[in-house]
């Protein structure tokens, strides 16, 4: 059995995995949320299994817990029940039109994430959420690069026939 020190794990890979998960639900209480879940689900895969890599396993998971929780908060939008239709956030930036586009692009982008399957929305946050190459990918996820290739390539070309369609319609569901 695998003995891991936790304090060490959440010392060294706790801001990754904040940094992930706040990065895809833009927001404090979201992300608090998914960082939690991230590292008990390590801890009880890491409870059955050796894990090769903890810095990969926790991006995939803070990945793949922050996509659950975007499909969760646009589900319960659609139907009124989440008071998430602000996206939360410290304006950075001197101009106030680019910081309201980027926040506007970002909460499109939460929407689109939510519409793709969750191996695609996966694959696609890893390579450009997190920068992970596409080796790493294809080894945390069990699968092929080639594999990890042409489900990005599904992706984009799926976002970006959302994103086109959000241009001639706009969303209601963005709201800023």
């Amino acid at each position: 059995m695998q003995v891991v020190d936790w304090n060490i794990i959440i010392k060294e890979h706790g801001p990754v995995v904040w940094q992930t998960a706040y990065r895809l639900l833009g927001n404090d209480a979201d992300a608090a949320d998914c960082f939690q879940e991230t590292f008990v689900c390590a801890l009880e895969l890491s409870r059955r299994q050796r894990v090769r890599s903890f810095p990969a396993l926790l991006i995939r998971l803070a990945t793949t817990r922050s996509i659950d929780q975007l499909r969760r908060r646009f589900r319960h939008e659609r139907i009124g029940t989440n008071g998430h239709n602000q996206l939360e956030g410290s304006n950075n930036n001197t101009d106030p039109v680019q910081y309201v586009q980027q926040q506007e692009l970002a909460a499109r982008l939460r929407i689109a994430l939510t519409q793709l399957p969750l191996q695609e929305a996966q694959v696609f946050c890893l390579r450009y959420v997190n920068d992970m190459t596409y080796r790493l990918i294809a080894n945390e996820l069990g699968i092929t690069t080639t594999a990890v290739g042409v489900i990005l390539h599904r992706a984009k070309t799926k976002l970006r026939r959302f994103f086109k369609a959000s241009i001639k319609e706009p969303r209601s569901e963005v709201v800023l």
